[in-house]
């Protein structure tokens, strides 16, 4: 009987621990921006900075007039001592006017757009 009340406490324990995990859930802080001040026609770097979120699990796109901008480049996941994650991607582009940049940042399934401003 003692095994019995043991082997419930210790699944109980176990529940609790494990849904508390589930609830820290946290956000990413989103960054989009160039490397350069964001001038028409000129060649710059389109870089898209997401950090301090948790789970690792999220996904970088950069879109041109919301199509994916190939050969971009993304670092490899990092994290903090607190377990807390960080992940850089980064294309070159050349904006021209009217046409619209964005960062696509997908965690735990979850997107949201964050757009790129020019100093035009």
């Amino acid at each position: 009987m003692k095994f019995f009340i043991s082997l419930v406490v210790c699944v109980i324990l176990c529940h609790l621990v494990t849904a508390g995990e589930e609830r820290k859930v946290l956000a990413p802080n989103v960054q989009v921006y160039s490397r350069n001040p964001g001038k028409y026609g000129e060649k710059n770097v389109l870089i898209c900075h997401a950090s301090d979120f948790h789970p690792p699990e999220i996904k970088i796109e950069l879109l041109k007039n919301d199509n994916e901008i190939p050969d971009a480049k993304q670092t490899d996941l990092a994290f903090e001592d607190n377990w807390h994650y960080h992940l850089t991607k980064h294309v070159p582009f050349t904006p021209m006017s009217g046409e619209t940049y964005v960062c696509r940042v997908t965690h735990v399934g979850i997107p949201r757009d964050y757009v790129w401003e020019s100093d035009m």
